[in-house]
């Protein structure tokens, strides 16, 4: 499961990262300058494991305004936001403009910690400076985000706020898996004996230690050599998650902050593209077309210039359409958030959502129909729309999901074949096609595998002679409908995760191994049948020489056939009485039990059984007291 982050946020010196040092253990100022002037300048990492058991990372960012811009590089790929403000200072500037960067950024959740209570001089002074915060949250994306009353150096409320953080970030859906990853650089470093390690925020997709991949905009090739998550080696990196890796085949001088490490042919730098954009109401400049700005985006900084489209300028206050060319080529994509800082005076001006990657040209600036398609592209395309709602469908068909998106019906199509060609929806009956079959959110059918592998993980465990769980046990642990379960179980199969015989379903990489003991009583049962293969031990004198866990065992790996409740043969005495019974009547002729039974010299009560079983597998068909051979195998 990936790891979520939590970013700091908030004015210089009100105590974030003594908080974060008292949440974790760890201070996340990592320089010799950083420590010297007790002020946080480039970002920090630290991890922290929440009450609920959900361990998370934190990223602290710089709060003085001269630092702002590397705040940026880390706050973009947050989960939640911990918003700190010193309870002896109250609201101060740099408290404003981390808040205007969340709410551009559109962070999905946050919580308030009120720091230094300790300093605070009464109760009544705490109370007015939350009622000032909460008025300075309203209409944010922190609107109405809980406030923990905290004291780093006595440990005052840091229970509280780490019980809060778990309880808002377990109400947060976690990132999307749509199969593109993609890394944000936002710090490089070299480790004897390794190499090159970048670290940054997973933002989509998943890393595997030794995948190919690419950095973006240069283009040069490496591959995962190892992968850390909360200082922990992980042969797979989740998206969401704060990922450190060391590249192989890269050297440390080719990447900087700000580059993309990302699987090949997902992605393609660009020069120029489409946004949405808001400029913030406390702007001092109104938006005017060809304004030079500086660009954040991911954990890049560039210097850009803005397209003002259908407008002659953007007021403050006010929303619009820009198309934003780079002076260096950047990597975007579509939905990622930016956001826009006047270069000289310094000052945030706004941001808000990318809306095409990959323009094809320059487009004219007043076109109608140009702002008509940027609205259309706002609301999200087709292939996004269908994705979402598949995250929430669960298992339907195709058919299903496009009108449950309500999409037209040909637009829908091609989303829907398009996700499954790029595997974001994972196809569970192929046979079908991807209209009639069942489909599901690449992210959700691996979790749902996931469980399975854990279910019979743990049952062979507890039953490692068994080949596996009752079927439809399984199918009601999964909690799955019938087709749905059939569809899931044929997928597995198809993928070698699940192997199913005779009703019992069991991991592929399963194997039963018995004990030297349970070895001995085994090859002790197995001269008997070889002692007298068509008159062999009943059912009932083997389970009670080798027990009915090691007796199922056999069967379940086939040494042993049971053709009725009573009688069992060695699978291989089995096949040669089956060879026997075609060379003598496999011309056509009918024969009767007591032929057979002379012919394989037994008993009547094995013939009988024999027989019988033939005729339940449609080998031998009954004609009044003789039998004839139908189809033998």
């Amino acid at each position: 499961m990936a790891m979520r982050v939590i970013g700091t946020a908030g004015h210089v010196d009100h105590g974030k990262s003594t908080l974060v040092a008292t949440l974790t253990g760890t201070h996340p100022d990592r320089l010799k300058e950083e420590q010297e002037r007790e002020m946080t300048i480039d970002l920090g990492f630290a991890w922290l494991t929440l009450p609920d058991g959900e361990e998370v990372g934190i990223v602290d960012v710089p709060g003085h305004r001269d630092f702002i811009e590397n705040m940026l590089a880390g706050v973009g790929g947050i989960d939640l936001a911990l918003f700190v403000v010193a309870a002896d200072e109250g609201v101060m500037p740099q408290t404003r403009e981390h808040l205007a960067i969340l709410d551009i950024l559109k962070i999905p959740a946050g919580v308030v910690a009120l720091t230094k209570i300790d300093l605070a001089p009464d109760a009544e002074w705490l109370d007015l400076i939350e009622m000032d915060v909460r008025e300075t949250l309203a209409g944010s994306v922190l609107d109405g985000a809980p406030v923990v009353r905290v004291s780093a150096r006595s440990g005052a409320g840091i229970t509280e706020l780490k019980q809060t953080l778990a309880a808002s970030l377990a109400g947060q859906p976690r990132r999307l898996n749509r199969g593109k990853a993609r890394l944000p650089v936002d710090r490089v470093f070299s480790v004897a004996g390794f190499g090159t390690v970048v670290t940054g925020t997973l933002l989509d997709g998943d890393l595997k230690v030794g995948d190919e991949v690419e950095i973006l905009p240069p283009g040069i090739r490496g591959r995962v050599r190892g992968l850390q998550s909360h200082k922990q080696k992980e042969n797979q990196a989740q998206p969401g998650s704060r990922t450190a890796v060391n590249l192989s085949g890269v050297d440390t001088q080719q990447v900087r902050r700000g580059l993309v490490v990302c699987k090949p042919g997902f992605y393609r730098a660009t020069q120029r593209f489409d946004a949405q954009f808001d400029l913030r109401k406390e702007s001092s400049i109104a938006l005017k077309h060809d304004t030079q700005v500086k660009l954040f985006i991911g954990a890049e900084e560039v210097v850009a210039r803005v397209r003002v489209m259908g407008v002659e300028e953007i007021a403050p206050g006010e929303s619009g359409w820009l198309q934003i060319e780079t002076s260096e080529p950047v990597v975007v994509a579509r939905g990622d958030r930016y956001l826009l800082r006047r270069p000289s005076p310094s000052e945030t001006l706004g941001g808000g959502m990318v809306v095409e990657a990959h323009p094809e040209r320059r487009y004219k600036r007043f076109s109608a129909s140009v702002l008509e398609r940027f609205a259309v592209l706002a609301q999200g395309n087709p292939q996004e729309i269908l994705l979402q709602t598949s995250s929430a469908a669960g298992m339907v068909t195709g058919t299903q999901l496009i009108k449950l998106a309500n999409l037209p019906a040909e637009e829908g199509k091609a989303a829907l074949a398009g996700l499954v060609g790029e595997g974001a929806l994972a196809l569970l009956e192929p046979q079908r096609g991807a209209e009639e079959g069942l489909v599901m959110a690449q992210a959700a059918w691996q979790a749902l595998s996931e469980n399975m592998a854990i279910i019979l993980e743990r049952y062979h465990q507890s039953f490692p002679l068994r080949a596996g769980m009752l079927r439809e046990e399984l199918k009601s642990r999964l909690g799955l409908e019938a087709r749905e379960y059939n569809a899931a179980l044929q997928s597995w199969a198809a993928e070698d995760r699940l192997r199913e015989t005779n009703r019992l379903v069991g991991l592929s990489s399963h194997k039963i191994c018995f004990t030297p003991a349970q070895q001995s009583q085994v090859n002790t049962l197995l001269k008997k049948f070889a002692d007298a293969p068509t008159s062999p031990p009943g059912v009932k004198e083997c389970v009670d020489e080798v027990g009915e866990e090691i007796y199922n065992a056999l069967t379940g790996q086939g040494l042993l056939l049971a053709v009725s409740k009573e009688v069992v043969f060695r699978k291989e005495d089995f096949d040669r009485m089956l060879e026997m019974i075609r060379e003598e009547w496999g011309n056509g002729t009918t024969f009767t039990m007591a032929q057979a039974r002379d012919r394989l010299q037994t008993s009547r009560k094995y013939a009988v059984a024999l027989l019988e079983y033939l005729d339940e597998q449609k080998i031998t068909v009954r004609e009044g007291d003789a039998r004839r051979i139908t189809n033998l195998v």
